[in-house]
């Protein structure tokens, strides 16, 4: 099971991250994303955290939402699957029948 951990403090790590979570169940990975594409490698503010039991999973996203953990109260869910689906336009392209797939054809004659 993936679980989103949202809002968490700047100072927390990894490591502390896995032991709330070691209190339900074994512990697959814990990932806090950083801005590293920017170069600063400082945190976002939230992560994820992989544990292989649908059950324990739950009882801990029952047990730590809305946690105080360091100075802020986490935000804890079951993380959404990635689509499968590729954009294809923009809203307001889709509302107009355009789509960016679309060739622009010629409305006119080359002599």
């Amino acid at each position: 099971m993936n679980i989103y951990v949202g809002n968490l403090p700047l100072e927390v790590t990894e490591d502390e991250l896995r032991q709330e979570f070691m209190a339900f169940g074994e512990v697959l990975s814990t990932i806090i994303m950083n801005d590293k594409y920017i170069g600063s490698g400082q945190q976002r503010g939230y992560g994820f955290v992989q544990m292989p039991s649908q059950s324990e999973g739950k009882a801990a996203i029952t047990a730590l939402n809305d946690k105080t953990l360091g100075h802020m109260t986490i935000s804890v869910v079951e993380a959404l699957p990635l689509s499968d689906k590729k954009g294809n336009g923009s809203y307001i392209a889709k509302r107009r029948g355009w789509s960016s797939s679309r060739v622009r054809q010629r409305r006119y004659k080359i002599s």
